[in-house]
């Protein structure tokens, strides 16, 4: 090979991949190599979950950053959060990729390097996996978590009077779209914090094991396709509707991305890509909610209440919620496009986004 050539995975091969990738990576993992991966011995009583999930290419792709980093870190965070709504810890990451052959080692290992740095930033590692050669790069993930016995948060237990709460910051991910497509600007220190965030999503696992754990919450969701399908999702579940308040408080720079873009910060809080959760919590423990997660430096902030009508309302005139729906298989499933078009769909006019559907080709449920 000339000296200008980058080696590729087709030039390594699957065993010159173990020998030269993945054995230096994880080569001191209990069980790598094995034909099951080894998660963490689990004392008795424990209950297990596990989710799956797929990442397609990150909505960062299109702002201008190809680093398959950020792909890694995103697999890992959408796989988690899913963990952090049932209020599980981590035991593991069993991962599957495909690529094709002309994959650069480079470019692979800045993959692994991103699920490996998202992995380690909430505690937990890549046990196994598999890899495969194809013609397309898809990315999967099977996370597997144990939560304490009788304490696993679902989507139902929630009640009529019940309180809505947010955990986590919204709005950062398309506030580096708005910031990116130059219908704002901001300092250069905060235009960098903004895009770090938007580039590394946290699962909210720190506060869905305090609040189920404690019995404070009563069932939680993750924000995995916006806040309207979200809220809708747990109303189902549960036979009732919720009156949402529209005055949202955002992060001080997304708050002026939001007003620069002639938006309210409902429109920008809504979107999906910041992977928060909503949890259902009884309207007497809101306040200890908030001051248990705020000594944590979580953020929280009650968004809403359940109600017996089975509406979804919004603003100080209950008005209908024509908020962001997000579904896979739809005739608008967003699989790539122009960045301005899909801002349009996803944002709308700034207070009633229409209801649409992007598909989960950025964000996986």
């Amino acid at each position: 090979m000339s000296g200008t050539t980058e080696l590729t995975l087709g030039d390594l091969g699957e065993r010159g991949i173990q020998e030269k990738v993945f054995q230096p990576r994880y080569g001191l993992t209990e069980g790598f190599g094995d034909d099951s991966a080894f998660l963490a011995e689990v004392k008795s009583p424990a209950e297990l979950v596990a989710t799956t999930d797929s990442c397609p290419t990150p909505l960062v792709n299109l702002l201008g950053e190809p680093d398959l980093y950020h792909a890694g870190w995103l697999l890992a965070t959408i796989n988690l959060s899913d963990l952090a709504a049932a209020g599980a810890e981590p035991l593991g990451l069993v991962v599957n990729y495909t690529l094709p052959k002309a994959t650069t080692v480079r470019e692979f290992e800045r993959l692994l390097e991103g699920v490996d740095a998202c992995c380690r930033a909430h505690g937990t590692k890549v046990a196994g996996g598999d890899i495969r050669d194809g013609a397309a790069m898809q990315l999967t993930a099977t996370a597997i978590g144990r939560c304490a016995p009788g304490s696993r948060l679902g989507r139902s237990g929630a009640l009529a009077g019940d309180r809505l709460l947010l955990v986590g910051s919204p709005g950062y991910l398309w506030a580096a779209a708005l910031l990116a497509t130059g219908q704002a600007t901001l300092p250069e220190r905060d235009r960098d914090e903004v895009w770090h965030r938007a580039c590394r999503p946290t699962a909210q696992l720190k506060a869905g094991r305090r609040l189920a754990t404690t019995g404070l919450a009563h069932a939680a969701m993750d924000v995995s396709d916006g806040l309207f399908a979200t809220v809708r999702t747990l109303c189902e579940a549960n036979g009732l509707g919720a009156a949402i308040t529209e005055d949202f408080e955002l992060d001080a720079p997304v708050a002026s991305v939001a007003e620069q873009s002639g938006l309210t910060p409902f429109a920008l809080a809504q979107t999906w890509g910041d992977w928060g959760l909503v949890v259902v919590i009884r309207p007497g423990d809101v306040d200890q909610v908030k001051k248990t997660l705020r000594e944590e430096g979580i953020a929280a902030q009650e968004i809403g209440e359940l109600t017996t009508d089975g509406q979804l309302t919004s603003g100080p005139e209950n008005e209908p919620w024509q908020g962001i729906a997000q579904e896979r298989f739809s005739a608008t499933s967003w699989h790539g496009g122009e960045l301005s078009t899909l801002i349009t769909e996803v944002l709308g006019d700034g207070r009633n986004p229409r209801v649409h559907g992007t598909g989960n080709a950025v964000y996986g449920s």
